[in-house]
């Protein structure tokens, strides 16, 4: 039987479909480059945003030609289920083996997860409702892939979780994320790492300086900011202000002056006026990130923040968007 995999969505997702692929194919599947070709079309979705979940929707339709089993994975919300239930063949849930050899799409690039799911509840998230609660892998499995991935050649490896500076190892509480990348540093090779993502609430000192002396860091960071209004983090729940944003950025920098910092941002979030906007356009000019991930709030089911008013017109959302993105050394 021949599969097709679609994936939609970030690096984790990217990460379950490579275990995805490595699942099939121990289950005597064959990879299928062309979608017309295939027995099984799996889609793994993300619910980040409704544009995302609405071309998931459209996917039935596109491929109704095509004569295949089709699934659907991924980040689900409760209340798309049902819908999809009716338009997929399948839905699978915690199909994913964690701790299975995934088939790599590059072998120079390797993605690692380290945990799964999130208890930080931003109002604005869908991942505590997708992904479930934090759950943190071994740091001895974690390891053991890296070195694996290390001898297969792989020269940028990439650390994913949700809330990665909230890792602990469940085999020893005393394992923290600094003291994992200070493992990760030592295993012999020629490679890179790089991790996403952390949250800015708890970037600690000893994380700092463990990233400044390891010489396998890829020094870049994405330490999401989300705003840069007092306000309106407040109502995101980010549990941080903007000046404790600015000292932790300053902290990274004296001691890694050479750091590459992007961050994402929200545009159009509820109650963001004309002047709270202009409050992370400040943070911008004065942060000068080198690039900048910003979305279009959308509000999402289930999550605090959908109880309030969407009151920021697209078009309006989309100029703020592109303002931020100028802001940007690489804008």
């Amino acid at each position: 039987m021949w599969y097709h995999i679609i994936t939609y969505g970030c690096q984790m997702n990217k990460a379950d479909s490579e275990r995805l692929a490595a699942y099939l194919e121990k289950h005597n599947h064959k990879p299928a480059t062309d979608i017309k070709k295939a027995d099984l079309i799996l889609v793994n979705m993300c619910s980040v945003r409704q544009s995302a979940v609405d071309r998931v929707f459209g996917m039935p339709m596109k491929l109704k030609n095509i004569k295949a089993k089709k699934i659907l994975t991924g980040c689900i919300l409760r209340k798309d289920r049902e819908k999809f239930e009716k338009i997929f063949d399948e839905i699978w849930d915690d199909k994913i083996p964690g701790n299975i050899i995934p088939k790599r799409q590059n072998k120079l690039l390797a993605y690692v997860p380290i945990s799964n799911g999130c208890n930080n509840f931003c109002s604005y998230c869908v991942v505590p409702f997708t992904r479930g609660r934090l759950f943190c892998r071994s740091h001895k499995k974690i390891l053991k892939e890296t070195l694996g991935f290390i001898k297969e050649g792989a020269r940028e490896i990439w650390f994913l979780g949700q809330n990665v500076n909230d890792y602990r190892s469940p085999e020893d509480q005393s394992i923290n994320f600094a003291e994992l990348l200070k493992m990760i540093n030592n295993i012999p090779g020629d490679f890179k790492f790089f991790f996403t993502a952390p949250h800015p609430k708890n970037f600690s000192k000893e994380l700092i300086n463990i990233l400044a002396e390891c010489k396998k860091y890829g020094r870049y960071l994405n330490l999401p900011v989300q705003s840069g209004d007092n306000q309106i983090l407040k109502k995101m729940n980010r549990n941080y202000t903007v000046s404790q944003y600015r000292t932790l950025v300053k902290k990274i920098r004296q001691k890694m002056p050479d750091i590459n910092l992007s961050t994402d941002a929200i545009v159009g979030f509820p109650g963001e006026t004309a002047k709270r906007f202009e409050n992370t356009a400040k943070l911008f000019k004065t942060i000068g990130f080198d690039i900048a991930y910003v979305a279009k709030y959308s509000s999402r089911p289930g999550t605090a923040a959908s109880r309030l008013e969407d009151n920021v017109l697209l078009e309006e959302k989309k100029r703020r968007e592109k303002i931020l993105i100028k802001l940007t050394r690489h804008g």
